[in-house]
């Protein structure tokens, strides 16, 4: 945050200042009282079941100079009609007086945050870099991104998500990012959107927020991401697997479930081992280095950074290893396309260990119309590949059509609780992945299944 004080603050967000005009607040803005520091701007936000205007004393015990609110609460604060309108107007001043800094922005229906993590490690060799922790991607954690930054601060790098159209688009308008990375276009949230063009349509609202000066990172994995090349007059490039792609991976590999490849660029080639789980990564990586690449930074910097870069968001391909058990928690979420790559990456290390795959699979949401058919896919793609059990929390749906000669076992469970007892089923050497959209809660299935294992394994020592 750069400093400004509370006079200036309340002008730049129209808003009435009540208390000391002089006090500076210096430290970024937060909405949880106890991340509240010395120096630090609070927002007094109403949600389902807090009121933030009942913690503002707490948040000022613990250094807060300044409150947003929509109503007169104790201490330094400006009252305005909305505080995450409020924070979004403070969060375009600052990214105005911070001309010199890059700005990163990131969308698309898989693996925004990933790469925002992968991209992190690169830019941290280079310079002082502000990502989010978490995944701050809507109109309140993109400002509060934003608002981390200082003079100091060279690159800027903003996960951007989207439940409707125009939602980029306004984001945009806060953050004027000067490199647009579109990442791919699937089918999450296609329930609310309706359709893959309209999905399209919405994540090509960043690459046409760009300026003329600014630069388009495309990836080439399905017809609508590439396409938005023409909606670009500046520089683009193009990240993928195929020979044309200005940035690519060759010479794929896994191993222990990790990709291993060549990062072909202009400036030349170098290897690239991932710590990270499942060779939907590549696409990841490929992304960030492409990023990478536009801002100059040596190959070898990006092929070091990308090989010693680890995921700092939870409960994405966790490997969690037990006493002869191996855990996969990828609860954070779920769509078509993630199920299926972590599909495939608990097949590679059932294969690798010999033991047996056990999916544990909860809904995926946001699908619409189309969600029972893409719940059957998913489960007749586990299946196909040879997945040995599919256990399906709540979710019939992904039941396969019988026939054939696949030897998968369908269970039917109704309760995450359920699930654990079941759990005792599961045997040494065997693997297990948790996935579900992030409502289910799968994190709650993860821990108790670890518990379970770690009680067996005790009873049986």
């Amino acid at each position: 945050m750069i400093p400004l004080s509370a006079r200036e603050i309340s002008v730049i967000v129209k808003g009435a200042l009540h208390g000391e005009p002089n006090v500076i607040v210096s430290m970024p803005a937060v909405f949880d009282s106890r991340e509240a520091k010395n120096g630090s701007l609070f927002l007094a936000l109403v949600g389902d079941n807090q009121d933030g205007h009942d913690f503002v004393e707490a948040a000022i015990g613990n250094g807060a100079v300044l409150t947003f609110s929509t109503r007169n609460v104790k201490g330094n604060h400006v009252v305005v009609s909305d505080v995450i309108e409020a924070v979004s107007l403070l969060a375009q001043f600052v990214r105005s007086k911070l001309s010199d800094m890059t700005v990163i922005g990131i969308t698309g229906s898989q693996g925004k945050t990933s790469t925002k993590d992968l991209l992190r490690s690169i830019c941290s060799a280079s310079g002082k870099t502000v990502a989010p922790m978490a995944s701050y991607n809507n109109e309140l954690g993109v400002p509060l991104t934003l608002l981390q930054c200082n003079e100091q601060t060279q690159y800027c790098i903003i996960e951007m998500g989207a439940r409707h159209k125009g939602d980029i688009t306004k984001l945009c308008s806060v953050v004027k990012p000067d490199i647009g990375v579109v990442l791919r276009v699937g089918n999450a949230h296609i329930g609310e959107f309706g359709s893959q063009d309209a999905i399209a349509q919405t994540k090509s609202e960043l690459i046409q927020s760009l300026s003329s000066d600014g630069v388009a990172i495309l990836g080439s994995y399905d017809k609508f991401t590439i396409a938005m090349k023409a909606l670009h007059k500046g520089k683009t490039l193009t990240f993928g697997e195929n020979q044309s792609d200005d940035v690519r991976a060759a010479d794929i590999e896994t191993r222990e479930g990790r990709a291993h490849f060549d990062l072909v660029t202009p400036q030349g080639r170098d290897a690239v081992g991932l710590r990270l789980i499942g060779t939907h990564h590549v696409s990841n990586a490929l992304a960030a280095a492409a990023v990478a690449t536009s801002l100059g930074i040596p190959i070898e910097v990006i092929a070091g950074a990308l090989s010693t870069a680890e995921i700092s968001s939870k409960w994405r391909m966790e490997l969690h290893e037990l006493d002869g058990l191996m855990l996969i928690n990828d609860s954070y979420n779920a769509n078509p396309e993630s199920m299926a790559a972590a599909l495939r990456t608990l097949l590679l290390f059932a294969q690798e260990r010999g033991g047996e795959s056990w999916a544990f699979v909860g809904k995926m949401h946001e699908l619409g119309e189309s969600s029972a058919t893409h719940h059957l896919d998913i489960g007749t793609l586990a299946q196909e590949i040879g997945i040995d059990h599919c256990v399906a929390i709540a979710t019939p749906e992904y039941a396969p059509v019988s026939g054939g000669n696949a030897s998968m076992t369908f269970h039917n469970l109704a309760t995450i609780d359920s699930a654990i007892e079941f759990s005792s089923h599961i045997n040494q050497g065997d693997v297990v992945l948790v996935k579900a959209s992030r409502a289910e809660h799968f994190e709650l299935l993860a821990d108790g299944i670890e518990k379970a294992w770690k009680e067996r394994v005790g009873e049986n020592e």
